[in-house]
């Protein structure tokens, strides 16, 4: 487990160094899973979407009026956040070119299609043999997460601009732009358990670039045979 875990490295490691501008490259122990502009592109999405959630809060219930005073009151929180919601869906529309075509579904995907397939995979079954780089549940995620933010984006505009649209388009986008935004929370949420408690040493990826081999093999067996040519099961 050790092996698997996360471990400490110095910026000058050279596996950190390779990963400002590579990925998908074995440099000693260690994997290059994402390059420097992945992983920006990462967390300025998630650095957005997190002000768009301070900013909407206050406005959605009073509960959450307290998170006003965290940007400056109401009256900044009704003008920022749509234009951070506009930066977020921009954001999002960003990572979607960037990833869009290592999340194509492989025929190893179908599994994920199942209802029970996130409940057999927080019981730590033996991983296929055939994953590879991001598994079928992180493809679904992908791409659950981008249409909910077009959907986030495209009633958040009509409530931005509602005198631009008939009552018959207004009044429905206040409940859609609501659900969107509690899937999102509850999609996020999962997100970062499955990142850092369930399945330490992925959180690491996301912020120095590197995964160890021995978790690149256990999580991502074909991935890790792409990467090393090492060609043990």
């Amino acid at each position: 487990m050790s092996e698997i875990a996360p471990h400490a490295v110095s910026a000058g490691d050279p596996a950190v160094i390779a990963a400002r501008t590579q990925e998908d490259v074995a440099v000693g122990n260690e994997i290059v899973r994402h390059r420097l502009s992945s992983r920006v592109m990462h967390w300025t999405v998630a650095l957005a979407f997190m002000l768009t959630l301070i900013t909407g809060m206050p406005i959605w219930t009073p509960i959450f009026s307290w998170m006003a005073f965290l940007v400056g009151g109401l009256h900044v929180c009704r003008w920022l956040h749509p234009w951070s919601g506009a930066a977020f869906f921009v954001g999002m529309l960003w990572m979607l070119i960037h990833w869009l075509a290592s999340m194509k579904l492989a025929e190893v995907d179908k599994k994920w299609l199942s209802p029970t397939a996130i409940i057999k995979y927080l019981n730590y079954p033996e991983t296929d043999q055939q994953t590879g780089k991001y598994n079928g549940g992180q493809k679904l995620f992908f791409y659950v997460v981008v249409i909910d933010a077009v959907l986030l984006f495209a009633t958040g505009f009509v409530l931005w601009w509602p005198s631009f649209f008939p009552q018959a388009v207004r009044e429905p986008s206040i409940p859609l732009h609501d659900i969107a935004f509690l899937l999102f929370v509850v999609s996020i949420i999962g997100h970062v358990y499955l990142g850092t408690a369930a399945f330490p040493g992925t959180f690491g990826s996301m912020m120095r670039g590197t995964v160890t081999r021995a978790w690149a093999r256990l999580h991502h067996p074909k991935w890790y045979r792409d990467v090393t040519g090492d060609k043990r099961s």
